[in-house]
């Protein structure tokens, strides 16, 4: 059977958001349009900042990453339309470290008078392959209380912590409390395959599942459901965790008996690029999970050879290396086929 045939007609549900999600998506799109991303809308750092404050609206990055990941065409104004997209100013006072996509969804809906249908206008001019759900429409919080007895309010705050970010998060909700959407619920219950992560483990990832509904709608779906470790540990999140130590994390928002593969990388990563993470207190993820798991282990070589240089103007921390799009897919077809 053809790659192109294998997972064409099956219905995938990503749930995260960010340059994780974007790798995932990215892969997927070139076998199948069935595809549903569903996104956190609680971040709160960078242009995240302004939409909130000065216009009144929920932050639209990860929303942003996805439509261009699933966004279809590679040459002539496809192409041009996808870079202006990404494109991110690096001058000027109001703009500087914001992405044209993020200001073009701000007009979007102005224009049509709600940030649905600009999502969903936003899908149909860069001819996206599937389509982008937000988790919740909702204006929220994070919230994070760590073992020390702290609360940090504020997705940035928690993404990079102002004091110490080895301490671990004991527990993570939303302010106000929201829930998924009928829309978002809708696609969980009708997936094929539902793929969580990889990404920001809190910020990103469980951001969704503390969304009240989300590990109900999982749970009652019938999908296969894969899990995607990270690649490295991250200050402020995930400091010095390994593969069980996220597993047992994730187990208190979703049981990981509901779980039927999760991804781990076995590929080393070059010395250089281990170099840089030390200054950020991060190391790969140590794949230290027993024999006797609930789910179906699946190690492999999952990294990209692609260089990530810091884009101009861009203020926010970003990761060093992904996952490889055509890697995970690959995966996915010799597993779900």
């Amino acid at each position: 059977m053809k790659k192109e045939n294998a997972i064409s007609n099956k219905k995938f549900v990503v749930i995260g958001g960010g340059t994780g999600t974007f790798s995932v998506l990215s892969g997927l799109k070139k076998y199948t349009d069935h595809i549903t991303a569903i996104v956190t809308m609680a971040d709160s750092g960078g242009s995240a900042k302004k939409e909130r404050d000065e216009w009144g609206l929920l932050p639209s990055s990860d929303v942003r990453k996805s439509l261009i990941a699933l966004s279809n065409g590679s040459s002539g104004d496809s192409l041009l339309l996808r870079k202006l997209f990404q494109y991110r100013y690096s001058e000027g006072r109001g703009i500087r470290g914001m992405s044209f996509g993020n200001l073009f969804l701000v007009a979007l809906t102005k224009l049509l008078g709600s940030q649905e249908k600009a999502i969903e206008k936003a899908g149909d001019i860069l001819k996206i392959r599937g389509r982008v759900l937000p988790v919740s429409f909702d204006k929220v919080d994070l919230v994070a209380k760590y073992e020390n007895g702290s609360t940090v309010v504020g997705e940035h705050f928690i993404d990079d912590p102002k004091d110490n970010g080895k301490v671990k998060i004991t527990q993570l909700a939303t302010k106000p409390r929201t829930k998924i959407t009928n829309e978002a619920k809708k696609a969980i219950l009708e997936s094929d395959v539902i793929i969580i992560g990889p990404g920001g483990f809190y910020t990103t990832i469980l951001a969704n599942f503390a969304v009240s509904g989300v590990k109900e709608a999982i749970m009652q779906s019938r999908s296969q459901k894969i899990f995607i470790l990270n690649l490295m540990t991250e200050y402020g999140q995930t400091y010095e965790f390994s593969a069980s130590t996220f597993i047992k994390e994730l187990d208190k928002y979703l049981p990981v008996t509901s779980l039927d593969f999760v991804f781990a990388n076995n590929a080393h990563i070059p010395d250089d690029v281990l170099k840089k993470y030390r200054k950020y207190h991060a190391i790969p993820v140590l794949n230290d999970l027993p024999k006797k798991i609930p789910f179906k282990l699946v190690s492999a070589d999952l990294l990209s050879s692609q260089k990530i240089a810091m884009e101009k103007g861009d203020t926010l921390k970003r990761s060093l290396i992904r996952h490889d799009p055509e890697k995970i897919v690959s995966l996915c077809i010799k597993l779900l086929t």
